[in-house]
């Protein structure tokens, strides 16, 4: 026997839950729109963040990105290894490496950016543009320390 839907009701209340949801379905047409791309919603991120200041060091598209340097690190060598994007050293600082776009990372990411902005308009066009930059304001400030009042 199928039991009601009513009995689940106070997990739409939650926002780990809502968000959650929300993210399997971006996630989803994330997939399906860069099926055979060979790329994962991290490593496009960084890319982009690559593509709009090269010579960013590792550290600073860590924090962009919220994500450990231990877990970067294995993101970039594949990048590396696919011919993507090339670490440098960075002169003033021996410990830190400078990240760029190669020829093939700006190739591959100028096919991958019509992708990423069908997905995006996917799901723009769900909420229209006074809710969508409601809802990334939103999401803002719930990712942003400064608002916690614990």
């Amino acid at each position: 026997m199928m039991q009601d839907d009513s009995s689940l009701a106070p997990l739409p209340a939650s926002i780990g839950f809502a968000l959650r949801r929300a993210q399997a379905a971006v996630g989803d047409d994330f997939a399906a729109r860069f099926n055979g791309e060979a790329i994962r919603p991290g490593q496009f991120a960084a890319l982009q963040l690559i593509k709009q200041a090269p010579g960013v060091r590792q550290s600073q598209v860590s924090a962009a990105l919220g994500i450990k340097r231990t877990n970067l690190v294995p993101l970039l060598d594949e990048l590396e290894q696919r011919g993507l994007a090339q670490r440098r050293p960075v002169p003033d600082d021996r410990r830190a490496a400078a990240l760029y776009l190669t020829d093939a990372g700006h190739a591959t990411l100028a096919r991958l950016d019509a992708l990423a902005q069908a997905h995006e308009a996917r799901f723009a066009a769900r909420l229209g543009p006074n809710e969508h930059a409601a809802l990334l304001g939103l999401l803002a400030r719930l990712a942003d320390p400064a608002f916690d009042t614990a």
